[in-house]
């Protein structure tokens, strides 16, 4: 076996987390793969996983090993794909993740345009509410809101959201309308029950505050939330561009806008590389236009 084949047995065990899934994976022998590893730590000279009866990890020298396996895999793809023209025209598969309201109501469309612009491209829309592995999830586009950490990525800025505090007009002419912060504490408050659901609501930019609330009402969905508060049973506390087509048509509007936080940036960001492929360059493209052009994010 030569080095190409043994890093691709090796990657394989890694991910899988076992030889004898790594075997089925790759339609080998488990004996086979057992050899290959081997034949790798011993050219090597080093241990690259600790195995026990139920487990195979890798060691801190397989770890490092494993980065550069995969760097070097990428880069053999790339310059054959270069090679066999997949630069030149958009194609394959092109997987794109986002969060699930915002994936739906602005990523969704430029995903569909741009399958009909490029037959040659199958879509894989990946639409979740948490922060998602570009590379360990085959992810190739991904919009995100946030600051971003320190990565590899190559991220470009589209625009902001804010995060706002809404509710119906009937609410507000049967319950009054909330001055300051403090004050909702005396509304009927709808919250999202997610993983990252704070009951310390922070205001301000500058002069900052924060309220421990106590919602009356808690949704599993977004959706459920703004639709209750649609519906005028009480407040709700979304991102700006969850409620912009309400917000358009006069079912919510929003309170407190003089105690909002700092906008939260959008980003499009795809794994660095030194030459994306024709059908991530397109797609970041036709995303990054339509989302500046979106006055909603202004």
């Amino acid at each position: 076996m030569d080095r190409l084949q043994a890093m691709q047995v090796f990657v394989r065990v890694a991910e899988s987390g076992g030889f004898a899934e790594a075997a089925r994976k790759l339609h080998m022998s488990p004996p086979a793969v057992t050899r290959a590893i081997a034949g790798v730590e011993e050219r090597l000279g080093t241990r690259l996983f600790v195995r026990t009866t139920r487990s195979v990890k890798l060691t801190e020298a397989g770890q490092r090993f494993l980065d550069d396996c995969k760097r070097i895999l990428a880069d053999i793809e790339e310059a054959e794909a270069a090679a066999g023209g997949s630069f030149a025209a958009p194609m394959g598969t092109l997987t794109v993740s986002a969060p699930v309201l915002f994936g739906q109501m602005y990523v969704l469309p430029t995903l569909t345009d741009f399958l009909d612009r490029h037959p040659g491209v199958t879509g894989r829309a990946l639409f979740l509410d948490r922060v998602t592995h570009l590379i360990d999830e085959g992810i190739d586009v991904a919009v995100r809101i946030g600051h971003l950490p320190d990565s590899s990525y190559t991220a470009t800025r589209v625009g902001f959201v804010r995060r706002v505090v809404c509710g119906s007009p009937g609410y507000f002419e049967a319950r009054g309308t909330p001055l300051v912060p403090a004050d909702l504490l005396r509304h009927r408050l709808i919250a999202p029950a997610t993983a990252w659901t704070s009951l310390d609501w922070h205001f301000g930019a500058t002069e900052k505050s924060t309220v421990h609330v106590s919602p009356a009402l808690f949704c599993n969905t977004n959706e459920s939330a703004i639709a209750a508060a649609v519906a005028g049973w009480g407040l709700t506390r979304p991102l700006s561009y969850q409620i912009g087509p309400q917000l358009s048509a006069g079912t919510l509007r929003t309170v407190l806008d003089d105690w909002e936080e700092e906008p939260l940036p959008i980003h499009v960001v795809h794994p660095e590389g030194r030459r994306p492929s024709a059908k991530v360059r397109a797609f970041v493209d036709l995303t990054v236009e339509r989302l500046r052009r979106n006055r909603l994010f202004n």
